[in-house]
């Protein structure tokens, strides 16, 4: 008989999570679901947690509240802590297991670099920027990386945009509609919501940059974001951050004319930041998910031999959006 491996998925219900049980799954692990309401543990019993590590092949981390809020104080003490907090859970836990996991995989974002125009941010070379999304990247993965788990690799999955998912559909969705234009930068009302966090905050005033729609734009098809842990699963040497972004980044000008080409809308209305601020208040996101400059590329996965299904934005976006 063979024995089935276990893998532990935190934060299992998103879009990402659902699709990673079912490709863990497939290959052949018994995948145990952690979340506020388990099935298989909950954040708030920890012996839950403590009790399905231990023995564990594989543990992913996905946990951590939707970024698509408007950053009040409430929302951004949930993001940092639901991020920390989930991770420190699990460090614990791991920490002491008899027998620990070999592979810790926790989610991060690309959003960890600066603002970059000028060029690419790789493992080896990227400047991390500052403010409150880079901040709760840097506590998300200060967590990750505490303290001495011997017997456990531990990888911090820098994620760019994921195409597949709410995030393409809300694209898709404003392409349809004629409003799919490039996005602009530009002057605006000061606030305090994208202030630093956590223990050592940074970050001042809001930042403004003239790109003229040509803010660069980190993607990653589903598919690829999956394939891509499972390659991280199967190469030992691979550890530490790894940005999961396709090798092909483009811009907000080309990313949008993609959109109303895979829609088949033939217009689009371009979007100043006065424009812009009003209509995310209304739909309660922040616009620095379209105005921040992500300019990302999968320098280790790529020298450690992993090659893209979808490499190129335009088949991508005809997969997730065109139909």
């Amino acid at each position: 008989m063979v024995e089935h491996r276990r893998a532990v998925v935190a934060g299992w219900n998103g879009f990402i999570g659902h699709r990673l049980v079912e490709d863990l799954t497939a290959r052949g692990y018994d995948v145990a679901r952690v979340g506020r309401e388990g099935p298989d543990g909950r954040w708030t019993d920890p012996a839950s947690i403590a009790r399905l590590v231990d023995g564990a092949d594989l543990v992913v981390n996905l946990a951590g509240k939707n970024v698509g809020c408007r950053y009040n104080d409430a929302n951004r003490d949930e993001i940092l802590r639901s991020r920390v907090d989930t991770t420190r859970q699990l460090r614990e836990a791991i920490a002491s297991a008899a027998h620990p996991p070999r592979l810790w995989m926790n989610a991060s974002t690309a959003t960890i670099y600066r603002h970059a125009m000028d060029r690419p941010q790789t493992e080896s070379t990227g400047e991390l920027g500052s403010g409150f999304s880079v901040d709760v990247a840097r506590s998300w993965e200060d967590e990750l990386f505490a303290g001495d788990l011997p017997g456990t690799r531990r990888v911090a999955l820098r994620m760019a945009i994921v195409l597949g998912g709410p995030a393409s559909d809300l694209l898709g969705r404003v392409a349809r509609l004629g409003l799919g234009g490039p996005q602009y930068d530009g002057r605006w009302f000061q606030h305090r919501r994208y202030r630093g966090i956590g223990a050592h905050p940074t970050g001042g005033p809001v930042p403004m940059h003239r790109t003229r729609g040509r803010q660069r734009f980190s993607w990653l098809h589903i598919d690829d974001a999956l394939a891509a842990m499972r390659f991280i699963d199967d190469h030992d040497e691979i550890d530490g951050p790894v940005n999961l972004s396709s090798p092909n980044p483009t811009d907000n000008r080309t990313l949008m004319a993609e959109l109303r080409r895979a829609v088949g809308m033939p217009i689009g209305l371009p979007a100043f930041r006065w424009m812009l601020e009003p209509a995310l208040w209304v739909l309660r996101y922040e616009s620095e998910m379209l105005l921040k400059s992500r300019w990302v590329l999968p320098e280790r996965l790529e020298a450690a031999g992993f090659r893209f299904r979808w490499p190129d934005l335009r088949p991508a976006l005809e997969d997730v959006v065109g139909r």
